[in-house]
């Protein structure tokens, strides 16, 4: 008698310690910036450009958060989940290069944190349905959060940060410089955890039951919204413009059809008063003279070395404090398309060693640690140090090939 598939059947916002404490670092770095502001070290004005340049980047990450939280609630995720373990047809192999593709497609339109919260419980319970090993699984969807994230500019904060600085007035200019060193990003992930978890891959699998669909109209009419919205994030148009009309449609529908869907916690207020705190503790920070020592660290040059140089440094710097940090504090640094991507790199695909190297991982090992399945620190830290140098090192060299 074929398993049942129940679904990611996890509360919507696991990882709440982290998340408020996210919330409290990022309150005391605005109180630091509100005192530079009034200690005259942050001029006004520049406090009022760093917000003109960040409302519209917040305010497309609350929306495509919110976006993402509906669809899985209506079950989009776990439907489109179970239609791929139909698909490989009983192979095991097949099934988790499905989820790979999966991911690598949530991940570069609907951001990493969507991977990562709401792919990974997905993912894990497809694979306990079909009696599957859960971690081959579930390091995809964890490793590709971060690695994948190069392809579009929505797929990351940082990326969003780095358009305005590239002048790139369409995705398309993006994705022809980081959409090779992108795919370079993903072949070296997966060919990592190939030969990580080459054992649980072989084999075959009985077919297991679809999931429960409680509201069908439900999940049709969000399944069109985010089926509408993913070309609409690469048409031009301000991503936070189609996220938003997305947010407000769903809005309306779980108004309508489950109102107690509709909560605070799914707006990502934490994330929004640490990036708004961190934006202006590192504006006061470069007002006060930081480019000098970071521009030291990082180098110039358009070279194969000096990329590697930037994309190291970027990585190491990811690491030790947070990808988003790690960015802003060498942006400066970035004085060419070539070496912005490079720093992408490192920021972006390079925080697979430490817990806190981004968000998403953080995020992602709460959501195991819900549904009962244990990674240790020390094995991801481990694979990390083997893995993100090959990421990051292998990547940057199509900037200096093309």
């Amino acid at each position: 008698m074929p398993a049942e598939f129940h679904g990611a059947m996890v509360p919507a916002r696991t990882g709440m310690m982290d998340a408020v404490k996210l919330a409290i670092v990022g309150g005391v770095l605005l109180v630091l910036g509100g005192l530079a502001m009034g200690l005259g070290l942050l001029p006004v004005s520049d406090a009022l450009v760093i917000a003109d340049r960040v409302w519209p980047i917040l305010l497309f990450v609350v929306a495509v958060t919110i976006v993402a939280e509906l669809a899985a609630t209506a079950g989009v995720f776990d439907v489109a989940a179970s239609w791929l373990a139909r698909v490989a047809k009983g192979r095991t192999w097949v099934l988790w290069v499905l989820v790979v593709v999966l991911a690598v497609a949530v991940t570069a339109f609907l951001s990493l944190d969507t991977t990562a919260v709401l792919l990974t419980p997905v993912v894990v319970a497809v694979a306990r349905a079909h009696r599957l090993d859960p971690l081959p699984f579930a390091f995809a969807t964890g490793w590709l959060a971060n690695t994948a994230s190069l392809f579009l500019p929505v797929s990351n904060l940082t990326n969003l940060l780095a358009v305005e600085r590239l002048d790139a007035g369409h995705p398309g200019s993006f994705v022809a410089l980081l959409g090779l060193p992108a795919l370079v990003a993903v072949v070296v992930t997966c060919a990592v955890l190939v030969l990580v978890h080459r054992r649980a891959l072989r084999g075959s699998y009985a077919p297991a039951r679809p999931p429960v669909v409680s509201d069908r109209v439900q999940l049709v009419v969000a399944a069109s919204v985010v089926v509408v919205l993913l070309p609409l994030l690469v048409s031009g148009l301000p991503p936070w413009m189609p996220a938003l009309a997305a947010a407000v449609v769903l809005g309306i529908l779980f108004a309508w059809r489950s109102p107690g869907a509709l909560r605070f916690a799914l707006v990502p207020w934490q994330l929004v008063v640490f990036a708004a705190g961190l934006f202006l503790a590192v504006g006061a920070l470069e007002a006060l003279g930081s480019g000098a020592v970071v521009a030291a660290a990082t180098g110039t040059g358009d070279d194969l070395v000096s990329l590697w140089q930037l994309s190291g440094v970027g990585m190491l710097g990811a690491n030790a404090i947070n990808n988003l940090p790690a960015y802003l504090a060498f942006e400066s640094t970035a004085d060419s398309p070539a070496r912005l991507a490079a720093l992408l790199i490192g920021v972006n695909a390079g925080p697979l060693i430490t817990p806190w190297a981004s968000l998403a991982t953080l995020l992602w090992h709460a959501r195991l640690t819900a549904v009962g399945i244990d990674v240790p620190w020390r094995r991801y830290v481990l694979l990390g140090l083997i893995t993100a140098p090959l990421v990051v090192g292998l990547s940057v060299i199509p900037l200096a090939l093309f």
